[in-house]
């Protein structure tokens, strides 16, 4: 049985039985009926049913907010982002789906019609993580339908109502029987079905140790995985930026969703000439979080998701305070925050550096590190000492020199001026230890179909 615990109160949110292993078998069986049939139909075809979903999906707000609240702990006030989101990503996909789907016309004469056929894949299957329960499992739904695949969802214990939400979504909207499949799983069922023959791409969001297990259980077989996993973002604050906007942006983007964001800044780098006036800056806005119940409109920062990962952070924030590390947030602003709970008070940490796991470690969680550096041969050199490479940003002035700064950073995606965004038409992808892949933007459309070349010779 799945249980989900709620971190609002620890309590037992809900339960869920997990499939038997002849249901799976079943599942993945209806899923390629299923993508046989829609294959078939056009691209424009496929942009109605989705059209239909994600207005279907957007009136389902309140629930989809609530589902948030209570599953993850994010503010309710905060949920709302989620399904603004969630559209904005989908509409763009779908915009782009004719142009992004249609045939490469490689030659075109009396004599020969030669082109390529972007082909659906198969069956895809997809792990999609709880801290963004929506928008990470919809960036490769909505482009996994419209290239014409089918799709099983297994979603984080922590959020399965909102795969059933999404089912909830998909009534009405023409969709094939089959065709969109979610099912409640443990680890050792999910390892069966990502080595079965019947799956044609395996989509991951989670762990570095998750993403390597996936690979493994891949094994000999000739598909390709879409893998996000591990982060630990920087930003580099330089000597000429606007200081007030840097401040602003860079504490949102380490707190939002209580630090719990695939692109959340972990780790900030700014020029000693004015260091100090960012972190008294940083602290002043800190201590004005509200930490509270995340069902109460008032709150702007909840719980973390569960119990080990509330003692995660702060057993790492320990660490690097014995390593010579201080904290400069008044915790005893943030009464709520306890030991016995998942409530963790935001905190900064400063007099860090690249020996404490603090600055090297993902801690996916509501505190930062702020280091002075000399100059931008240190911050780069910085930002680059780490096994991954999500996104990174830069706050200045100088456009010129962000370009240039950069090509220089290895990373997926590059900000200048703002930070713990996305825009549809960029491709989401990581380097390093951050995984493989690409979702969003016309790229997308090319890692959920495969080349299929026709050369036609009409006259013989």
């Amino acid at each position: 049985m799945q249980k989900t615990i709620t971190p609002i109160n620890n309590s037992l949110y809900l339960e869920r039985p997990y499939l038997e292993n002849s249901e799976i078998d079943k599942t993945i069986d209806t899923s390629v009926r299923a993508f046989k049939e829609w294959r078939e139909t056009t691209v424009n075809e496929r942009i109605q049913v989705v059209n239909k979903f994600i207005d279907n999906l957007i009136n389902l707000g309140e629930e989809v907010k609530k589902e948030i609240c209570w599953q993850i702990g994010r503010p309710i006030s905060q949920c709302g982002s989620e399904l603004r989101g969630f559209e904005e990503r989908s509409r763009y996909m779908v915009e782009i789906a004719e142009e992004c789907l249609s045939d490469i016309v490689v030659k075109k004469n009396n004599e020969f019609d030669n082109y390529i056929f972007k082909a659906p894949l198969g069956v895809i299957f997809i792990m999609a993580p709880w801290n963004y329960p929506v928008m990470t499992a919809t960036n490769t739904i909505v482009p996994a339908l419209l290239s014409g695949n089918s799709v099983i969802l297994k979603h984080s214990s922590q959020t399965p109502m909102c795969a059933e939400l999404i089912a909830k979504a998909l009534i009405g909207t023409g969709i094939p029987e089959g065709l969109f499949q979610y099912i409640h799983t443990d680890h050792g069922s999910c390892e069966k079905i990502i080595s079965d023959s019947r799956i044609a791409h395996v989509v991951f969001t989670g762990s570095v140790n998750g993403g390597k297990e996936i690979k493994k259980y891949i094994g000999q077989r000739f598909i390709n995985v879409g893998l996000e996993l591990g982060g630990k973002d920087p930003a580099y604050v330089r000597s000429d930026c606007d200081l007030n906007h840097a401040i602003e942006n860079l504490i949102d983007g380490a707190f939002f969703n209580s630090g719990q964001s695939c692109c959340g800044i972990e780790r900030i780098y700014v020029d000693k000439s004015i260091f100090k006036d960012f972190v008294d800056g940083a602290k002043s806005l800190t201590e004005k979080y509200i930490l509270g119940d995340p069902s109460d409109a008032k709150t702007n920062l909840g719980p973390v998701v569960r119990m080990s990962a509330a003692n995660f952070i702060r057993s790492q924030m320990e660490e690097a305070i014995a390593q010579g590390a201080n904290k400069i947030v008044d915790e005893s602003k943030f009464e709520i925050a306890s030991l016995d709970n998942c409530y963790v008070a935001p905190q900064i940490l400063v007099n860090v550096n690249h020996e404490m796991r603090f600055m090297t470690e993902e801690t996916f969680g509501p505190t930062v590190g702020i280091m002075p550096v000399e100059n931008e041969k240190e911050a780069m050199e910085l930002m680059n000492d780490s096994p991954y490479g999500l996104t990174a940003s830069l706050w200045t002035k100088d456009f010129e020199f962000a370009k240039s700064f950069g090509k220089k950073i290895d990373t997926g995606t590059f900000f200048m001026n703002r930070c713990d965004a996305l825009d549809p038409a960029l491709a989401w992808t990581g380097v390093k230890d951050t995984g493989v892949g690409c979702s969003l933007s016309k790229l997308a459309f090319d890692h959920l179909t495969r080349p299929q070349s026709f050369h036609m010779r009409k006259n013989v």
